[in-house]
């Protein structure tokens, strides 16, 4: 077994010697590996990338308020001793994947939908599939780590290599049909906790926070992940896709349009994404409701709060900040109001410190951010845990790139637990926030509803 790294993110004094190889193999299919792949598991789409990893060569943890710091200081040291096939393509490479909690402190215990989920983890795959975005070769790569790090890679990718290629592709399950549910608030719940939020912002000590719902299922049988997963990419293929399922505990999936950030090099690119309202039963009443969103003042401040906040806390790190033109980003059940933005860093900042600097963007958040989360935390009712949270990837380079994983739950066997937030602001109206988060819950639901 290769060394696990845990607790205070740390690595062997002594040094640990990373050995990844890989080769081309016939395209197995993404859900189809994951069937099959150990935990933990990782999949990952991004920009047309798909990829499926699992085992762990390493395994970083972090607590407390230095996470960020630690685990971007654990995985230098992890990579500092490193030999990669020369041949193998960027997308192939060596790359941490984890994530976060949303609050520091989060470590669920006991009957917690989140247990197995730390404040910061994040894997060395011991086995990584990957189809890169231009749909050309798809890669197998096996990592090790240890002394006899290069032959214990070899021999895995052998073994990997021959039992994918046997595998027969995925039969996408039957949806497991709902038999119960629970929603924390309920709506009249919801409707206090609403009023009393615009309270504060009207007396002046917050001008927006995002408040959430967790709606837990009962389902009538085990959710397939890999199936689930494969729905979520036939519906949402523009959004990313993911999934952290730890050693133990549940799997933590989702298909979010958000982008929290990507470094390449000094280049970044991250995304305002807020305001949001139905897609139309046909293409004129769709057409309507985009120009009702782009009219809306209430969204429209909702937006111009998001997209000042991620500006300000890119300006300490950047040259130049961009800002594109504000459009439409039309979903499957729901549209957004989306701003590009992008960055020219001063620095060789690593992906970690703008993950710091960016979460929780106000889109998941609120503004002023203290006064936000203080609010979150003596309003909502269940643990955020990990979602809305940076989950991606980073590299020895320090690039990377991490989504905020909202249209997302955490399943184990028989039950998930999905969540789905809004934005409140003054003028927010308690019914109509209730209707918007409820179309938020739908790329998850469809997973699961027969």
């Amino acid at each position: 077994m290769d060394p696990v790294l845990g607790g205070n993110a740390s690595v062997d004094p002594e040094g640990t010697t990373v050995a990844t190889c890989g080769r081309v193999v016939a395209d197995v299919g993404v859900e189809t590996a994951l069937a099959e792949l150990p935990r933990p598991t990782v999949a990952w789409s991004e920009d047309g990338g798909r990829l499926a990893a699992g085992g762990s060569a390493a395994t970083v943890t972090a607590t407390g308020s230095d996470r960020f710091e630690s685990i971007q200081a654990a995985g230098e040291a992890l990579f500092a001793e490193r030999s990669v096939d020369g041949t193998l393509p960027p997308a192939a490479r060596p790359r941490l994947f984890g994530g976060f909690a949303f609050h520091e402190g989060d470590n669920a215990n006991g009957d917690s939908p989140w247990r197995g989920f730390p404040e910061a983890q994040f894997f060395l795959p011991a086995i990584l599939l990957v189809r890169p975005p231009d749909a050309g070769e798809t890669w197998l790569t096996a990592t090790a780590t240890g002394p006899d790090a290069h032959s214990r890679a070899r021999g895995r990718l052998d073994r990997w290599a021959e039992r994918l290629a046997a595998c027969e592709p995925l039969t996408v399950a039957e949806r497991p049909g709902i038999r119960s549910r629970t929603v924390t608030p309920d709506e009249a719940g919801w409707r206090d906790q609403v009023e009393a939020a615009v309270e504060r912002i009207r007396s002046g000590s917050l001008r927006k926070v995002v408040l959430a719902q967790a709606r837990t299922v009962e389902l009538n049988e085990p959710v397939s992940i890999p199936s689930a997963y494969a729905r979520l990419t036939g519906t949402y293929p523009d959004c990313f896709r993911f999934l952290v399922a730890p050693a133990g505990g549940g799997q933590f999936f989702g298909a979010t349009p958000e982008r929290l950030v990507t470094r390449d090099g000094r280049s970044v690119r991250t995304e305002a994404l807020a305001g949001s309202t139905g897609r139309g039963d046909t293409p004129t009443e769709d057409e309507w409701l985009a120009r009702q969103l782009q009219d809306s003042e209430k969204d429209g401040h909702e937006h111009d709060l998001v997209v000042e906040a991620i500006k300000d806390q890119l300006d300490p790190y950047a040259t130049a900040i961009s800002t594109g033109d504000r459009t439409v980003r039309r979903l499957a059940t729901v549209q957004h109001l989306q701003t590009p933005i992008t960055a020219d860093l001063a620095e060789d900042d690593h992906v970690l410190s703008l993950v710091e600097a960016l979460h929780p963007t106000p889109a998941v958040g609120g503004l002023p951010p203290d006064e936000a989360l203080k609010t979150i935390q003596e309003t909502e009712a269940f643990e955020r845990g990990w979602y809305a949270s940076p989950v991606g990837w980073f590299d020895a380079a320090g690039d990377g790139t991490f989504t905020v994983g909202i249209r997302s739950a955490v399943a184990s066997g028989d039950r998930a637990t999905l969540f789905a937030g809004n934005g409140i602001v003054a003028d927010s109206d308690p019914a109509r926030e209730w209707d918007e988060v409820q179309l938020k819950y739908r790329p998850i639901l469809d997973t699961l509803e027969v």
